[in-house]
């Protein structure tokens, strides 16, 4: 439409001057008839204007309006401009004619009526710009043939058209032209089927839709040189044995050597590979726990390599950006720092113990003072177990003697407190390397641990146990509020699961229903022996409607859950209680249960637990124990508390000292021996373990005399299964906190 328009114009301003000159023409020839030429001077005048010839235009007609067909053709291609005999012989006449004091009034009112526009300057053809000023070309257009005509008119079609290919150009430049050459492989890479940098699929689709969206430009280098992100990112990798892991795991490439596209193409892609292999072990780990035992369960918590890409390159500090993949914990921190203190990267030098002869510190007696001995290493020796209070002093007092004594106990030597050669020689290297072992172990186990541990509607608040150490924490806005000695399982076959899980009730009076596994190996023996050993233990005896036989405790004083179970549903069906045998929190070590945890304080407990989640109730221990009776009350947590069962045989204490505990189950040994066998990767793989029967075992099993409760046999349903049993209506609404009438059926609960 906008080309019809252009030659409408066209034609109208051809036609303007063709009418412009005719009134011109015959004017003068009016004048002339009117008024005849009386002097020679008058008549030259008239041989100096020239006389344009009669235009000889035909009328326009509709072929005029149609699209030039050869608007769109190269120069070289279109025809000539040929412009007709007429207007050449008239553009000669001026150099023909003498410049005789010729009156330019004349021939300019004559340009003036056909003045092109400044469009039409624009749409004029450029083959002959010599034309231009000629004052003669207003006639011009006039001779033309009509298509000719159009194509200055039709001149910018060809910009137009071709504007829409110029946009791949317009993205492409997006890219810095230096580096185009390395996006241009980066894409031909990441196309190619055959490409191996990444192990993980979603780990190469990530890299896929990130260089992509960036049009394949390169983020760890600009023309050819390392950029802030890839130097971050190559320091973090550098430095990650810092954080226990090992740096041979996520080699950097040489950049300095990487000089051609192809060279630094792969460098970006192994750069990257080996960030997204960084986040995902400091996240979660160099091995998966299941490759450790089977009695481990933590929630999974992967990296999403798509967020590493944007986080990690996005941030002012890469490095920084990388190293937020490890825990966060306080615990996983001050390791750090230990770690770095035993690797002799602490803030002094690296401390050894001379040898020397044996000291010893003699308490005073009624008649006798105490015995301190005086040696120069005793300050090096105070320095070296975190003795702040009189670091100079030769003296091995008591204070000395304590530190060496629980650094003893911590090494599996005699807790003497004497400084011996033995001694000695934990102190220096041989005991150094040991206790970075560890800790790496336990940083690794942080790892498996949730990043949230608390509920963060209750303060952040949450259970922590620690297996080895045998204490029980309950914490809250990031500070201890109460703890208390535990007794755990016994090594083997009754250790206590690790695990995550969150504590939804408590059940004041519980029963206890002895789990199948201390039927089959523990009281089916004893009834072979003594029929009536059970009675006299206070069991109940019973056969279920399949045939099975039921051993429960009710409630008492006397019960094996003493007077308080807290539950916290789980596949290993344990769970933390009260006990009557209390004599066993005054041990050490206190590995005895069958896989339940014991606790000391249990009614304090119970206090704290309930004023986290209800704060208005104000529940004290007292108010716990008027509870206690013969029937079971369930107390339901409005907001479930997270219990974190771990692992920890290294910790760092209040006083920032190190503490290191025995490896009761032997799960330390297990994890180095996992990470010196350089399996590298398959670590990370899950392994599959089978899960534990938990078969009732059969009444033909009882021996003759024993005496049982019902005679159940004959009918179909055995009722609940021990998942059920244990921890009853878990996943339905709990009722309010009643006391159960003598009356009711009390729940039947599976113990281990």
């Amino acid at each position: 439409m906008r080309d019809c328009s252009n030659n409408r114009r066209g034609f109208d301003r051809v036609l303007m001057a063709v009418a412009a000159t005719f009134l011109t023409v015959s004017a003068s020839s009016a004048f002339a008839q009117d008024t005849p030429r009386s002097s020679a001077s008058e008549l030259a005048i008239d041989a100096a204007i020239p006389r344009p010839e009669p235009a000889n235009v035909p009328p326009p007609t509709a072929s005029d309006f149609k699209a030039d067909t050869t608007a769109a053709l190269p120069d070289a291609a279109k025809p000539a401009d040929v412009k007709p005999a007429e207007v050449q012989a008239t553009e000669a006449k001026p150099a023909d004619a003498k410049p005789v004091d010729a009156k330019p009034a004349e021939p300019s009112a004559t340009a003036k009526a056909v003045e092109p526009k400044p469009a039409d300057v624009v749409t004029a053809p450029a083959t002959k710009p010599a034309d231009a000023p000629k004052t003669d070309t207003a006639v011009a257009p006039a001779a033309p043939a009509p298509a000719t005509a159009t194509a200055p008119v039709a001149a910018p079609a060809p910009a137009t058209a071709a504007a829409p290919a110029t946009e791949p150009a317009k993205a492409a430049s997006n890219v810095a032209a230096e580096d185009q050459p390395v996006a241009d492989k980066l894409r031909e890479l990441l196309a190619s089927k055959s490409l191996r940098t990444f192990d993980r699929k979603n780990e190469r689709a990530a890299a896929e839709k990130f260089y992509s969206a960036r049009e394949y430009a390169p983020v760890f280098t600009k023309a050819g040189k390392l950029t802030d992100a890839g130097k971050g990112v190559i320091a973090r990798l550098k430095d990650a044995a810092a954080d226990g892991l090992d740096a041979s795991d996520y080699p950097v490439p040489d950049f300095t050597a990487a000089t051609t596209p192809d060279t630094l193409a792969d460098a970006e892609l192994k750069l990257a590979a080996s960030m997204l292999d960084y986040a995902r072990q400091a996240q979660s780990g160099r091995m998966h726990w299941s490759q450790v035992s089977a009695d481990i369960l933590y929630p999974e918590h992967p990296i999403d390599p798509a967020e590493v890409f944007a986080n990690v390159t996005s941030a002012k500090d890469a490095s920084a950006a990388l190293d937020g993949y490890n825990p966060p914990q306080k615990l996983y921190k001050e390791l750090k720092k230990k770690l770095a203190e035993l690797r002799g990267q602490g803030d002094g030098p690296v401390i050894t113990i001379a040898d020397g002869p044996a000291l010893k510190y003699v308490p005073a007696r009624k008649k006798q003072a105490a015995v301190e001995m005086d040696d120069p290493r005793v300050p090096d020796l105070r320095n070296k177990l975190g003795i702040t209070e009189d670091a100079d002093s030769t003296k091995y007092d008591a204070t000395v003697a304590r530190a060496v004594e629980k650094f003893q106990s911590s090494v599996d030597l005699k807790a003497t407190g004497v400084l011996d050669e033995r001694t000695v020689k934990a102190l220096n290297n041989p005991k150094r390397d040991r206790q970075i072992d560890t800790v790496l172990v336990n940083m690794e186990r942080w790892r498996w641990l949730p990043r949230q541990l608390g509920a963060a509607n209750v303060g952040n608040a949450y259970v922590i146990l620690n297996i080895p150490d045998y204490t029980l924490k309950v914490m809250q806005n990031g500070a201890q509020v109460w703890t208390t000695r535990v007794v755990t399982g016994k090594p083997g076959q009754h250790a206590t699961p690790l695990l995550t899980e969150t504590m939804k009730y408590i059940t004041v009076n519980p029963t206890w229903n002895v789990p199948p596994s201390i039927i089959y190996n523990e009281y089916l023996p004893a009834l072979q022996q003594d029929p009536t050993v059970l009675q006299r233990m206070g069991l109940k005896l019973e056969r279920n409607r399949d045939g099975s036989i039921h051993v429960s405790q009710p409630p008492g004083e006397a019960n094996a859950l003493g007077r308080i179970r807290f539950n916290f549903p789980n596949k290993f069906l344990v769970y933390q209680h009260d006990t009557p045998d209390k004599y066993l929190f005054a041990k050490d070590e206190r590995a005895f249960s069958h896989g339940c945890m014991r606790v000391q304080n249990p009614d304090q407990y119970a206090s704290v637990l309930l004023n986290i989640t209800e704060p208005n109730q104000h529940y004290t221990p007292e108010r716990i124990r008027s509870m206690y009776g013969s029937s079971e009350v369930d107390l339901k947590f409005p907001t479930p508390i997270p219990v974190n069962i771990t692992y920890q045989t290294a910790f760092v204490d209040d006083a920032g000292k190190l503490q290191i505990r025995r490896d009761i189950y032997g799960r330390d040994a297990a994890m180095l021996s996992l990470l010196k066998n350089n399996r590298g990767k398959d670590l990370e793989t899950v392994v599959a373990h089978a899960q534990p029967s938990y078969a009732r075992p059969p009444s033909s099993s009882l021996p003759p005399g024993v005496n049982v409760a019902g005679d159940n046999s004959g009918f179909g349903s055995s009722g609940p299964n021990f998942f059920e049993r244990l921890f009853g209506g878990f996943g339905q609404p709990e009722p309010q906190p009643v006391r159960r009438g003598q009356a009711q059926q009390q729940r039947r609960v599976i113990t281990r």
